[in-house]
């Protein structure tokens, strides 16, 4: 029981995260009404709400100790933000205006405000979390052992390296597999650089929290 317990802490807020994700994308296929054909409006606010409470549910499994390795965690969450924009910023490629725009709200304040705070609470706090704890801290290590708490974190096998990096890529969109792929080879090289999965989330973090801002700047809503 305990060892269930463990990997459902681990696995269980990434499957909810997904499901609810592939939901939106069926009911935008449905169309119609706007909580259809604009789910993820919705979704998304729920995406962070119930898998935030998972999080909280299952803090005690998880042992995050303080994080190590802090200024190379936040060098290198600025420069996988700045690798992310960098076919827009830097070499001319096509903005991605279309995605998740909260600027359909603008003229009801309080719904505006809702949506980006639980816009960025989902990309800057949620999401490295679920994705940390379940790529670095369960995936990476259970590529290696089935009983992955055997394994120290940030030990490192050529097996796990590729299967993690290329899954963690190919889950992204189409048109961000590139730099997906290097990002997961980058965390990954976070995670045996550190040994520290919270360094692992600061770093994911500092990514995700300068990208909102850069969109919300730039309003390329197609990078959220």
């Amino acid at each position: 029981m305990p060892q269930r317990r463990k990997l459902l802490s681990y696995a269980l807020p990434m499957v909810a995260f997904v499901i609810l994700l592939g939901l939106g994308s069926l009911l935008r296929t449905i169309g119609g009404h706007f909580l259809l054909s604009a789910a993820e409006y919705w979704i998304y606010p729920a995406q962070t709400i119930f898998c935030g409470a998972l999080l909280i549910w299952f803090w005690r499994d998880y042992s995050l100790e303080r994080p190590r390795g802090t200024g190379f965690a936040v060098a290198v969450g600025i420069a996988v933000f700045l690798l992310w924009i960098s076919p827009q910023q830097f070499f001319g490629f096509g903005t991605r205006a279309e995605g998740f725009n909260p600027d359909l709200f603008v003229l009801n304040p309080p719904a505006y405000w809702a949506t980006v705070t639980l816009r960025f609470l989902r990309l800057a706090l949620v999401v490295p979390f679920v994705e940390e704890i379940f790529w670095r801290g369960f995936l990476l290590r259970y590529f290696i052992d089935e009983d992955f708490e055997r394994i120290p974190f940030g030990t490192f096998s050529w097996a796990s390296f590729l299967i993690v990096t290329l899954i963690f890529g190919f889950s992204h969109s189409l048109a961000d597999w590139p730099v997906a792929v290097l990002t997961g080879a980058i965390y990954n090289a976070v995670a045996y650089r550190t040994r520290s999965l919270p360094a692992c989330i600061l770093t994911h973090a500092i990514t995700n929290l300068l990208l909102g801002l850069w969109i919300m700047h730039t309003k390329q809503w197609g990078f959220w």
